[in-house]
């Protein structure tokens, strides 16, 4: 009988504590925003890095891309990767969705100095630097994990 009861005992717990564990993370879909945002970005991919550039015919630079994407779903956002950073709300890496930016700072100053649109899945697309052409990155890669500040979203 004790043999028995100890037996409900521990079925019991292992139900319970099966009951306590975490539910997994369902990944929220984009709005239409946001895949209005991505969908613009993903149709400029291959066009030639221009710096001061936001326009299919002048080609981009990193910050263009984003202002340039943006416009297309009727939402001004501040030209410079530092005003984008200053007027987005902080999203932090783990939350990231796709159509949020992601920003990043390559020297030692406090200033971030490039911008990229998120796309999902540990991927961003964004307007690298001169005489390169805008693509397709990956945001778990070891530089780009180095250099990555936060992430920042607009909302609609």
């Amino acid at each position: 009988m004790n043999f028995r009861f100890t037996q409900l005992s521990l079925i019991t717990l292992v139900l319970a504590l099966y009951g306590c564990q975490a539910n997994p993370v369902r990944p929220v879909p984009p709005s239409a925003f946001a895949t209005k945002i991505v969908q613009g970005a993903r149709a400029q991919i291959g066009r030639p890095y221009h710096y001061g550039g936001e326009s299919p015919r002048a080609g981009f630079d990193c910050s263009g891309l984003v202002f340039y994407s943006l416009a297309r779903t009727g939402h001004r956002v501040p030209r410079t990767t530092g005003g984008q950073y200053r007027a987005s709300t902080p999203i932090a890496r783990k939350n990231l969705r796709p159509g949020d930016l992601v920003f990043f700072r390559f020297r030692r100053s406090r200033a971030v100095s490039h911008v990229g649109i998120y796309l999902g899945k540990g991927r961003f697309i964004h307007a690298p630097a001169t005489d390169r052409h805008v693509t397709i990155a990956n945001l778990n890669s070891p530089f780009w994990t180095r250099h990555f500040v936060r992430g920042g979203r607009f909302r609609r």
